[in-house]
């Protein structure tokens, strides 16, 4: 007959073996929940390029997330275009697609929009003829180019970024600060008549649409980040450097059996 302290002992191991399966189960169902892609899709890494070989880690960050600001940026003005559709056919464009297409084409090419070409307007001069109450050209498009003049402006001119290429930290920080006040304008300037220059953003009884903010939100909260990493640029090499000397010196392999002489 087994004795208590068998029992317990027994018991004990029990459990412990227990908790130790519910914690396996738990770690594999968190592990399945952060490699299954999620219902709206999943993170879409860009290909590889040999040009990754001249670029350090800030220089890559700051590629990505000008690609993803642009990428928020036209995404912006589909949906200016689809609330606003007489904005386009002022520009006299047979459809929304080719005006995304000239705006996108004049900003790759650092080229003034034809709208703003006779008053030279550019950058932020551009953002704000774009919500001019007496502006009778397209609103969308001078608003995307505008707001995307300035934010490559910001960014040294460029939107890929290399060893040689270097970033402004206080005027990444500045057009952080522009992208909140022109948020801001399009959801506040009015015509004479008190009806908004563009529709966007709308809270209404029957619909709560705040897409547009959100949008917004997610390009300031990355120019944001960069303008805060770009301040710790050098700090960070020098912090690297010294990591890869200790680290060289003192994490290494050492002998386990001594060498005999011959």
């Amino acid at each position: 007959m087994p004795s208590v302290f068998s029992l317990s002992l027994l018991s004990m191991t029990w459990r412990s073996g227990a908790w130790c399966l519910l914690a396996l189960m738990a770690w594999a169902l968190l592990a399945g929940c952060t490699s299954t892609p999620a219902p709206r899709g999943e993170v879409q890494p860009e290909p590889m390029a040999s040009g990754e070989l001249a670029q350090s880690d800030v220089n890559r960050m700051a590629t990505l997330g000008m690609r993803d600001n642009l990428a928020s940026l036209f995404l912006l003005m589909d949906k200016l275009y689809r609330r606003n559709p007489q904005e386009w056919r002022k520009g006299g464009f047979s459809s929304r697609e080719a005006a995304m297409d000239a705006v996108r084409q004049a900003l790759e090419a650092r080229r003034s929009w034809p709208d703003l070409a006779l008053a030279d307007k550019r950058d932020i001069a551009a953002l704000a003829v774009a919500l001019d109450p007496a502006f009778a050209g397209d609103r969308v498009a001078a608003f995307t180019y505008g707001l995307g003049d300035m934010l490559i402006t910001a960014h040294g001119g460029k939107t890929r970024f290399y060893l040689l290429d270097g970033l402004d930290a206080q005027a990444l920080y500045n057009a952080a600060r522009n992208i909140e006040i022109a948020a801001w304008m399009l959801a506040q300037r009015r015509d004479r008549a008190g009806r908004p220059l563009l529709l966007a953003d709308e809270i209404t009884a029957q619909a709560r649409n705040l897409s547009f903010e959100r949008e917004f939100g997610k390009m300031i909260a990355r120019v944001d980040l960069l303008a805060s990493v770009t301040t710790e640029k050098y700090r960070r090499a020098v912090v690297s450097y010294v990591q890869n000397f200790v680290g060289g010196t003192l994490l290494q392999f050492l002998p386990v059996q001594a060498v005999t002489a011959p």
